[in-house]
């Protein structure tokens, strides 16, 4: 079989392949210091998390520039590759979301040391692709690159996708066809077999750089739509309006199983999870199948406070969805074998900071999370985690009848760092993941 032959690509040739892949030793995660008031780079910081280990920490890899916000990672090749033994997995894509630069770090030469391989100026991203806010890299079949825009050069709201070659990484131009960009933009999700991709929206860069402001939420600075592409043609083909319960889309994740035609969206403001899928008649849709009831909170910005479900993961075997509520400060576990009537099954409480970005090993039985969200949310909701830093914990997963149980012995503390408190984002691990891979 495949999963065995010595020729192949990067990755797992399918899910459940990955599901037996080997324990994540070490992960990378950017840690920010934009908005913390210190004066240093933004940097990746590679975590050991073998138990064995007699330390979590190795080598920081600071950016040659300030206030760049690196967000969310992405690979040069994943499970999509998985055909093509010319591919490796040896590049980490880190597009940085307020300068608009992307960083290609080598992850290949030393896994426990990165280093940067080559800068894409924000001037090339501008005048190549008329976008700007890079967010979520995936990986093409093709062995090109594809990164989500949040905006355009001036900090308007703007939804299209800035191509980069998969060898050189210089910018190609863009995926969609001129005038068809959404309004906003954030997350993506493709699957081959349904000639689908579908596309989030979070806000108007200009208007979120600094803070949350629920004026804006009224003058129409934040989106509510999900985007349905033909994977082909590159055309807008819907939007999906889910309202004022689906306001701020923000992750996006389709089955696992390329063969499905459904999947999971968290929708941030509502607190509320929608279902998409693909109707009998072809074209798709949408049904809210979660929803996170709202607190009432003396002295918050808004009568209500929402749960702000920030992000959200699907196991690869298909059967949990995990998702942070981040503003109540919980992790929920939902049983999804039935898929229109989620069942939940863990909850994880009393956290400092608060979670926020997931990652699911890939046998599914830990969970990591960090705290950050974005260093101009987490310095108006929880100041503190300015002053004291965000941490990384494991969370240990009941992948039987379910359940969730913070990891005691296992705390990483990034307000001990050199330069000064950090705030840590998304993870990955260096053999793929399950918000980085994509089977075809």
């Amino acid at each position: 079989p495949a999963a065995q032959c010595k020729g192949c690509g990067p990755g797992y040739k399918s899910p459940l392949d990955a599901m037996k892949g080997p324990r994540e030793e070490i992960v990378y995660l950017p840690c920010i210091y934009r908005n913390t008031g210190i004066q240093k780079p933004d940097y990746l910081a590679t975590v050991d998390v073998d138990p064995k280990s007699p330390t979590y920490f190795s080598n920081p890899l600071p950016m040659p520039n300030l206030n760049d916000e690196l967000h969310h990672s992405g690979w040069n090749a994943c499970s999509s590759c998985f055909g093509d033994s010319s591919k490796k997995r040896n590049r980490l894509i880190l597009p940085s979301l307020i300068s608009s630069r992307i960083y290609v770090v080598d992850t290949g030469t030393d896994p426990h040391a990165p280093r940067i391989h080559k800068i894409v100026e924000p001037t090339d991203v501008f005048w190549k692709t008329g976008l700007a806010n890079p967010h979520t890299t995936h990986c093409l079949g093709s062995g090109q690159i594809m990164i989500s825009s949040m905006g355009d050069p001036s900090g308007n709201g703007k939804g299209g996708f800035i191509l980069l070659d998969g060898e050189t990484f210089e910018v190609v131009g863009n995926w969609e066809l001129p005038g068809e960009a959404a309004p906003f933009g954030y997350d993506f999700w493709y699957q081959p077999q349904h000639n689908v991709m579908m596309s989030t929206e979070w806000g108007t860069p200009k208007f979120l750089a600094d803070g949350f402001n629920p004026e804006h939420v009224k003058e129409g600075r934040y989106g509510s739509m999900v985007h349905v592409w033909d994977w082909t043609t590159h055309k807008r083909l819907q939007s999906l309006d889910l309202g004022e319960e689906g306001a701020i889309p923000l992750e996006i994740r389709f089955l696992h199983d390329p063969a499905s035609s459904e999947g999971y969206v968290g929708c941030a403001l509502g607190g509320n999870v929608f279902r998409f899928y693909r109707t009998t008649k072809g074209d798709w849709a949408a049904e809210k199948v979660i929803q996170v009831p709202n607190k009432k909170v003396e002295g918050w910005a808004l009568p209500e406070m929402p749960g702000l479900i920030t992000d959200i993961l699907i196991s690869l075997d298909d059967r949990f969805l995990y998702f942070s509520n981040w503003l109540h400060g919980d992790i929920r576990q939902y049983d999804i074998t039935d898929r229109r009537h989620p069942r939940l099954t863990g909850q994880g409480k009393r956290i400092p900071g608060s979670p926020q970005m997931l990652q699911l090993s890939l046998d599914g039985k830990r969970l990591y999370v960090t705290t950050s969200l974005y260093s101009g949310w987490d310095k108006q909701f929880y100041p503190e985690m300015i002053k004291d830093g965000s941490v990384m914990m494991q969370i240990d997963v009941d992948t039987t009848s379910g359940g969730l149980k913070v990891n005691e012995n296992f705390l990483v503390d990034f307000g001990k760092e050199p330069h000064g408190p950090a705030l840590a984002h998304e993870l990955r691990y260096p053999g793929g993941d399950c918000t980085s891979d994509i089977w075809l």
